[in-house]
Protein backbone atom coordinates (compact mmCIF):
# COMPACT_ATOMS: atom_id res chain seq x y z
CA UNK A 1 0.00 0.00 0.00
CA UNK A 2 1.07 3.73 -0.97
CA UNK A 3 1.58 5.87 1.56
CA UNK A 4 0.41 9.56 0.40
CA UNK A 5 2.80 12.30 0.92
CA UNK A 6 2.30 15.17 3.04
CA UNK A 7 4.38 18.38 2.92
CA UNK A 8 3.53 22.14 4.35
CA UNK A 9 2.73 24.03 1.46
CA UNK A 10 0.35 27.23 2.13
CA UNK A 11 -1.73 28.97 -0.38
CA UNK A 12 0.25 31.83 0.33
CA UNK A 13 3.06 32.05 2.70
CA UNK A 14 3.64 35.12 4.78
CA UNK A 15 5.61 34.12 7.50
CA UNK A 16 8.20 33.32 4.74
CA UNK A 17 8.76 36.52 2.87
CA UNK A 18 8.66 38.58 6.45
CA UNK A 19 11.85 36.63 7.60
CA UNK A 20 13.49 38.34 4.52
CA UNK A 21 12.61 41.74 5.58
CA UNK A 22 12.03 41.51 9.35
CA UNK A 23 15.11 43.73 10.46
CA UNK A 24 14.28 46.38 8.12
CA UNK A 25 10.45 46.30 8.71
CA UNK A 26 10.95 46.66 12.51
CA UNK A 27 13.29 49.04 12.02
CA UNK A 28 11.06 51.18 9.97
CA UNK A 29 7.93 50.60 12.72
CA UNK A 30 10.32 51.99 15.21
CA UNK A 31 11.37 55.14 13.71
CA UNK A 32 7.56 56.01 12.77
CA UNK A 33 6.48 55.21 16.85
CA UNK A 34 9.64 57.57 17.63
CA UNK A 35 7.86 60.09 15.57
CA UNK A 36 4.10 59.28 16.29
CA UNK A 37 3.28 60.97 13.49
CA UNK A 38 0.79 57.90 12.77
CA UNK A 39 -1.39 59.27 9.82
CA UNK A 40 -0.46 61.63 6.78
CA UNK A 41 3.24 61.64 7.93
CA UNK A 42 6.67 61.68 5.76
CA UNK A 43 6.07 57.95 4.87
CA UNK A 44 2.52 58.29 3.16
CA UNK A 45 3.60 61.15 1.23
CA UNK A 46 7.17 59.52 0.01
CA UNK A 47 5.09 56.16 -0.91
CA UNK A 48 2.55 58.36 -2.70
CA UNK A 49 5.68 59.40 -5.17
CA UNK A 50 6.90 56.71 -5.14
CA UNK A 51 3.82 54.69 -6.20
CA UNK A 52 3.38 57.34 -8.68
CA UNK A 53 6.89 56.65 -9.89
CA UNK A 54 6.36 53.29 -10.10
CA UNK A 55 2.82 52.94 -11.80
CA UNK A 56 4.33 55.84 -14.51
CA UNK A 57 1.31 57.95 -13.20
CA UNK A 58 1.70 61.61 -12.24
CA UNK A 59 -0.26 61.44 -9.20
CA UNK A 60 -0.81 58.42 -6.43
CA UNK A 61 -2.84 59.27 -3.34
CA UNK A 62 -2.72 56.26 -0.51
CA UNK A 63 -5.50 55.19 1.28
CA UNK A 64 -6.93 52.96 3.71
CA UNK A 65 -8.12 49.97 1.55
CA UNK A 66 -8.60 48.89 -2.23
CA UNK A 67 -12.62 49.00 -1.16
CA UNK A 68 -11.99 53.06 -0.17
CA UNK A 69 -9.78 53.69 -3.43
CA UNK A 70 -12.65 52.73 -5.78
CA UNK A 71 -15.00 54.42 -3.70
CA UNK A 72 -13.70 57.86 -3.80
CA UNK A 73 -13.08 57.26 -7.44
CA UNK A 74 -16.29 57.05 -8.26
CA UNK A 75 -17.22 59.91 -5.48
CA UNK A 76 -14.86 62.15 -7.28
CA UNK A 77 -15.56 61.15 -10.69
CA UNK A 78 -19.14 62.19 -10.17
CA UNK A 79 -20.66 59.11 -10.15
CA UNK A 80 -24.43 58.60 -8.91
CA UNK A 81 -27.54 57.36 -8.34
CA UNK A 82 -29.34 57.10 -12.15
CA UNK A 83 -25.89 56.07 -13.40
CA UNK A 84 -24.73 53.00 -14.70
CA UNK A 85 -21.42 51.40 -14.49
CA UNK A 86 -20.07 47.77 -16.27
CA UNK A 87 -18.01 45.95 -14.76
CA UNK A 88 -17.59 42.29 -14.87
CA UNK A 89 -19.33 39.56 -12.03
CA UNK A 90 -16.50 37.32 -12.05
CA UNK A 91 -13.96 39.18 -9.35
CA UNK A 92 -13.64 40.06 -5.81
CA UNK A 93 -16.92 41.73 -4.35
CA UNK A 94 -15.73 44.92 -3.21
CA UNK A 95 -15.33 45.90 -6.97
CA UNK A 96 -19.43 46.06 -7.23
CA UNK A 97 -19.89 46.84 -3.77
CA UNK A 98 -18.07 50.84 -4.63
CA UNK A 99 -20.43 51.09 -7.20
CA UNK A 100 -23.63 50.27 -4.79
CA UNK A 101 -22.47 53.00 -2.11
CA UNK A 102 -22.71 55.79 -5.20
CA UNK A 103 -26.44 54.56 -5.37
CA UNK A 104 -25.44 54.02 -8.86
CA UNK A 105 -26.62 50.33 -10.74
CA UNK A 106 -24.10 48.15 -11.36
CA UNK A 107 -23.97 46.61 -14.79
CA UNK A 108 -22.74 42.74 -14.73
CA UNK A 109 -21.24 41.41 -18.09
CA UNK A 110 -19.31 37.87 -18.62
CA UNK A 111 -16.35 37.64 -19.37
CA UNK A 112 -13.68 35.72 -22.27
CA UNK A 113 -13.21 31.89 -22.33
CA UNK A 114 -9.54 32.18 -22.44
CA UNK A 115 -8.46 34.67 -20.28
CA UNK A 116 -11.05 34.73 -18.12
CA UNK A 117 -11.13 38.87 -18.43
CA UNK A 118 -13.84 41.20 -19.32
CA UNK A 119 -15.66 40.59 -22.31
CA UNK A 120 -15.34 43.48 -24.62
CA UNK A 121 -18.06 42.43 -26.96
CA UNK A 122 -20.69 42.14 -23.94
CA UNK A 123 -19.61 45.57 -22.57
CA UNK A 124 -20.35 47.04 -26.22
CA UNK A 125 -23.54 45.22 -26.11
CA UNK A 126 -24.35 46.40 -22.85
CA UNK A 127 -23.67 50.52 -22.88
CA UNK A 128 -27.03 52.61 -22.26
CA UNK A 129 -27.17 56.41 -22.78
CA UNK A 130 -26.94 55.96 -18.53
CA UNK A 131 -23.62 54.41 -18.53
CA UNK A 132 -21.27 56.47 -16.99
CA UNK A 133 -18.06 54.65 -16.41
CA UNK A 134 -16.67 50.92 -17.25
CA UNK A 135 -14.44 49.50 -14.57
CA UNK A 136 -12.17 46.56 -16.37
CA UNK A 137 -10.99 44.25 -13.30
CA UNK A 138 -7.18 43.33 -14.24
CA UNK A 139 -7.84 39.86 -12.42
CA UNK A 140 -5.45 37.33 -10.94
CA UNK A 141 -2.85 38.97 -12.58
CA UNK A 142 -3.17 40.10 -16.20
CA UNK A 143 -4.26 42.53 -17.51
CA UNK A 144 -7.42 43.00 -19.88
CA UNK A 145 -7.02 44.57 -23.39
CA UNK A 146 -7.49 48.12 -22.53
CA UNK A 147 -6.59 49.62 -26.30
CA UNK A 148 -10.01 48.38 -27.89
CA UNK A 149 -11.94 49.25 -24.47
CA UNK A 150 -10.21 52.67 -23.89
CA UNK A 151 -11.01 53.05 -27.64
CA UNK A 152 -14.71 51.84 -27.62
CA UNK A 153 -15.45 54.16 -24.06
CA UNK A 154 -13.78 57.13 -25.61
CA UNK A 155 -16.45 56.99 -28.72
CA UNK A 156 -19.65 56.60 -26.19
CA UNK A 157 -17.63 59.47 -24.17
CA UNK A 158 -17.46 57.20 -21.23
CA UNK A 159 -14.81 57.29 -18.21
CA UNK A 160 -12.51 54.08 -17.59
CA UNK A 161 -12.02 53.36 -14.19
CA UNK A 162 -9.25 50.47 -13.59
CA UNK A 163 -9.64 48.15 -10.96
CA UNK A 164 -5.71 46.80 -11.08
CA UNK A 165 -5.97 45.90 -7.34
CA UNK A 166 -4.35 41.84 -8.18
CA UNK A 167 -2.11 43.35 -10.79
CA UNK A 168 0.56 45.39 -9.58
CA UNK A 169 3.29 46.01 -12.17
CA UNK A 170 1.40 44.09 -14.99
CA UNK A 171 1.79 45.83 -18.75
CA UNK A 172 -0.92 46.74 -20.55
CA UNK A 173 -1.55 44.88 -24.44
CA UNK A 174 0.98 48.08 -25.53
CA UNK A 175 3.54 46.32 -23.88
CA UNK A 176 4.74 49.61 -22.18
CA UNK A 177 1.92 51.22 -19.86
CA UNK A 178 1.18 49.70 -16.62
CA UNK A 179 -2.11 48.92 -14.73
CA UNK A 180 -3.84 51.85 -12.91
CA UNK A 181 -1.83 54.37 -15.86
CA UNK A 182 -4.32 53.86 -18.68
CA UNK A 183 -7.54 55.02 -17.27
CA UNK A 184 -8.53 57.83 -15.77
CA UNK A 185 -7.81 56.78 -12.47
CA UNK A 186 -6.22 52.96 -10.98
CA UNK A 187 -7.41 51.50 -8.10
CA UNK A 188 -5.04 49.40 -5.89
CA UNK A 189 -5.39 47.25 -2.93
CA UNK A 190 -2.71 46.73 -0.80
CA UNK A 191 -4.12 43.64 1.03
CA UNK A 192 -1.76 41.48 3.37
CA UNK A 193 -1.63 38.87 0.42
CA UNK A 194 -1.09 41.22 -2.74
CA UNK A 195 2.12 41.18 -4.76
CA UNK A 196 2.65 44.41 -2.43
CA UNK A 197 1.13 43.44 0.74
CA UNK A 198 0.86 46.20 3.52
CA UNK A 199 0.44 44.32 7.10
CA UNK A 200 -3.41 44.80 7.03
CA UNK A 201 -5.61 47.06 4.80
CA UNK A 202 -4.05 49.59 2.76
CA UNK A 203 -4.68 50.69 -0.96
CA UNK A 204 -3.77 53.92 -3.53
CA UNK A 205 -5.59 55.88 -6.24
CA UNK A 206 -3.12 56.56 -9.36
CA UNK A 207 -4.00 59.49 -12.20
CA UNK A 208 -2.18 62.15 -14.00
CA UNK A 209 -4.88 64.38 -13.58
CA UNK A 210 -3.91 67.06 -10.63
CA UNK A 211 -7.36 68.19 -10.11
CA UNK A 212 -8.81 65.12 -9.33
CA UNK A 213 -5.69 63.86 -7.22
CA UNK A 214 -6.19 67.08 -5.29
CA UNK A 215 -9.79 65.85 -4.34
CA UNK A 216 -8.94 62.31 -3.84
CA UNK A 217 -6.64 63.65 -1.02
CA UNK A 218 -8.85 65.70 0.42
CA UNK A 219 -11.98 63.01 0.41
CA UNK A 220 -9.61 60.66 2.25
CA UNK A 221 -9.24 63.15 5.21
CA UNK A 222 -13.02 64.12 6.20
CA UNK A 223 -13.15 66.40 3.19
CA UNK A 224 -10.85 68.79 4.03
CA UNK A 225 -7.14 69.14 3.22
CA UNK A 226 -7.05 71.84 6.73
CA UNK A 227 -7.90 70.22 9.75
CA UNK A 228 -11.49 70.97 11.31
CA UNK A 229 -12.59 72.85 7.64
CA UNK A 230 -14.60 70.62 5.75
CA UNK A 231 -15.79 71.84 2.17
CA UNK A 232 -17.23 68.59 1.41
CA UNK A 233 -18.48 65.61 3.10
CA UNK A 234 -15.75 62.88 2.65
CA UNK A 235 -14.39 59.94 4.46
CA UNK A 236 -11.66 58.36 6.67
CA UNK A 237 -9.80 56.61 4.62
CA UNK A 238 -6.37 57.51 4.97
CA UNK A 239 -3.27 55.21 4.38
CA UNK A 240 -1.62 55.33 7.63
CA UNK A 241 2.42 55.93 8.62
CA UNK A 242 2.99 52.15 9.58
CA UNK A 243 1.67 50.94 6.68
CA UNK A 244 3.16 53.18 3.89
CA UNK A 245 6.32 52.23 6.05
CA UNK A 246 6.30 48.70 4.95
CA UNK A 247 5.30 49.54 1.63
CA UNK A 248 8.10 51.42 0.90
CA UNK A 249 10.45 48.55 1.74
CA UNK A 250 8.44 46.00 -0.60
CA UNK A 251 8.48 48.14 -3.41
CA UNK A 252 11.44 47.95 -3.40
CA UNK A 253 11.74 44.61 -3.71
CA UNK A 254 8.56 43.98 -5.76
CA UNK A 255 10.24 43.55 -9.65
CA UNK A 256 12.55 40.61 -8.12
CA UNK A 257 9.52 39.22 -6.62
CA UNK A 258 7.34 39.63 -9.59
CA UNK A 259 10.18 37.84 -11.53
CA UNK A 260 10.08 34.75 -9.13
CA UNK A 261 6.29 34.89 -9.46
CA UNK A 262 6.87 34.56 -13.25
CA UNK A 263 9.48 32.21 -13.38
CA UNK A 264 6.89 29.43 -11.34
CA UNK A 265 4.49 30.05 -13.52
CA UNK A 266 6.45 28.69 -16.68
CA UNK A 267 7.69 25.79 -14.60
CA UNK A 268 4.12 25.00 -13.09
CA UNK A 269 2.69 24.58 -17.09
CA UNK A 270 5.49 22.48 -17.68
CA UNK A 271 4.99 20.34 -14.60
CA UNK A 272 1.38 20.31 -15.22
CA UNK A 273 1.65 19.91 -19.09
CA UNK A 274 -0.85 16.50 -20.02
CA UNK A 275 -2.03 16.63 -16.73
CA UNK A 276 -5.85 16.90 -17.59
CA UNK A 277 -5.81 20.27 -15.71
CA UNK A 278 -6.33 23.65 -18.06
CA UNK A 279 -3.46 26.18 -16.75
CA UNK A 280 -3.45 29.80 -17.23
CA UNK A 281 -2.44 31.80 -20.60
CA UNK A 282 1.15 33.28 -20.34
CA UNK A 283 0.52 36.44 -21.96
CA UNK A 284 4.05 37.65 -23.78
CA UNK A 285 5.83 40.11 -21.32
CA UNK A 286 4.97 41.39 -18.00
CA UNK A 287 0.78 41.30 -18.80
CA UNK A 288 0.67 38.34 -16.16
CA UNK A 289 2.33 39.11 -12.67
CA UNK A 290 0.89 36.37 -11.48
CA UNK A 291 -1.06 36.99 -8.12
CA UNK A 292 -3.30 34.11 -8.32
CA UNK A 293 -1.94 31.09 -10.28
CA UNK A 294 -5.42 29.31 -11.44
CA UNK A 295 -5.84 26.01 -12.60
CA UNK A 296 -8.92 24.78 -14.56
CA UNK A 297 -10.72 21.21 -13.65
CA UNK A 298 -13.67 20.46 -15.61
CA UNK A 299 -16.11 17.65 -15.47
CA UNK A 300 -16.82 18.46 -11.55
CA UNK A 301 -13.98 17.44 -10.09
CA UNK A 302 -12.76 20.74 -8.17
CA UNK A 303 -13.99 19.87 -5.35
CA UNK A 304 -12.50 16.11 -5.31
CA UNK A 305 -9.56 18.02 -6.33
CA UNK A 306 -9.04 20.78 -3.81
CA UNK A 307 -9.89 18.22 -0.84
CA UNK A 308 -6.75 15.77 -2.55
CA UNK A 309 -4.82 18.48 -2.52
CA UNK A 310 -5.70 19.52 1.26
CA UNK A 311 -4.87 15.86 2.19
CA UNK A 312 -1.51 16.31 1.31
CA UNK A 313 -0.67 19.58 3.19
CA UNK A 314 -1.33 22.12 0.06
CA UNK A 315 -3.11 25.12 0.54
CA UNK A 316 -5.86 26.30 -2.24
CA UNK A 317 -8.52 28.41 -2.46
CA UNK A 318 -12.05 28.88 -5.20
CA UNK A 319 -11.36 32.67 -6.55
CA UNK A 320 -14.71 33.13 -6.58
CA UNK A 321 -17.42 30.02 -5.82
CA UNK A 322 -20.38 32.49 -6.40
CA UNK A 323 -20.13 34.63 -8.83
CA UNK A 324 -21.27 38.30 -7.58
CA UNK A 325 -24.61 38.07 -10.07
CA UNK A 326 -26.21 35.08 -7.98
CA UNK A 327 -25.35 36.86 -4.61
CA UNK A 328 -27.86 36.75 -2.13
CA UNK A 329 -26.72 40.80 -1.92
CA UNK A 330 -26.86 41.04 -5.34
CA UNK A 331 -30.01 39.70 -5.77
CA UNK A 332 -31.89 43.56 -6.43
CA UNK A 333 -30.34 43.65 -9.72
CA UNK A 334 -32.31 40.45 -10.83
CA UNK A 335 -29.69 38.34 -12.57
CA UNK A 336 -30.23 34.49 -12.74
CA UNK A 337 -28.70 31.50 -12.78
CA UNK A 338 -28.06 31.33 -17.05
CA UNK A 339 -27.27 35.29 -17.94
CA UNK A 340 -23.32 34.97 -17.66
CA UNK A 341 -22.51 31.62 -18.95
CA UNK A 342 -18.69 31.84 -18.63
CA UNK A 343 -18.39 33.25 -15.61
CA UNK A 344 -20.91 30.54 -14.11
CA UNK A 345 -19.14 27.94 -15.49
CA UNK A 346 -15.86 29.11 -14.24
CA UNK A 347 -17.14 29.68 -10.40
CA UNK A 348 -17.49 25.54 -11.03
CA UNK A 349 -14.10 25.09 -12.53
CA UNK A 350 -11.35 27.42 -11.10
CA UNK A 351 -8.56 26.54 -8.35
CA UNK A 352 -6.01 29.02 -7.14
CA UNK A 353 -2.64 26.90 -5.94
CA UNK A 354 0.48 27.66 -4.46
CA UNK A 355 2.14 31.11 -5.72
CA UNK A 356 4.08 33.18 -3.69
CA UNK A 357 8.03 34.20 -4.53
CA UNK A 358 9.30 32.16 -1.57
CA UNK A 359 8.24 28.76 -3.15
CA UNK A 360 10.43 26.49 -2.97
CA UNK A 361 10.98 24.14 -6.27
CA UNK A 362 10.61 21.52 -3.86
CA UNK A 363 7.42 22.45 -2.65
CA UNK A 364 6.22 23.07 -6.43
CA UNK A 365 7.10 19.90 -7.15
CA UNK A 366 4.92 18.14 -5.00
CA UNK A 367 1.93 20.19 -5.74
CA UNK A 368 2.26 19.25 -9.55
CA UNK A 369 2.95 15.70 -8.68
CA UNK A 370 -0.05 15.84 -6.44
CA UNK A 371 -2.05 17.21 -9.28
CA UNK A 372 -0.69 14.87 -11.51
CA UNK A 373 -1.43 11.83 -8.99
CA UNK A 374 -5.22 12.87 -8.66
CA UNK A 375 -6.30 13.58 -12.23
CA UNK A 376 -4.94 10.36 -13.39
Amino acid sequence: MTVATTMDVPLVDLKAQYRTIREEVRAAIDGVLETMQLTIGPNVRAFDKEWAAYCGTAHAVGVGSGTDALMLAIRALGIAAGDEVITVSQTFFATVEAICYSGARPVLVDVDEDSMLMDLAAVEAAITPRTKAIIPVHLYGRTVDMGPLLKLAAAHKITVIEDASQSHGALLDDGVTKAGAAGRVGCFSFYCSKNLGAYGEAGSITTNDAGLADEFRQLREHGGVQRYYHPVVGYNARLDEIQAAILRIKLKRLPQWTERRRALAVRYEELLAGSGVRTPELPAGLRHVMYAYVVRVSGGRRDALRAHLTERGIGTQVHYPVPIHLQEAARFLGYKNGDLPVTERLSTEVLSIPMYPELTDTQQQHVSSSIREFMK
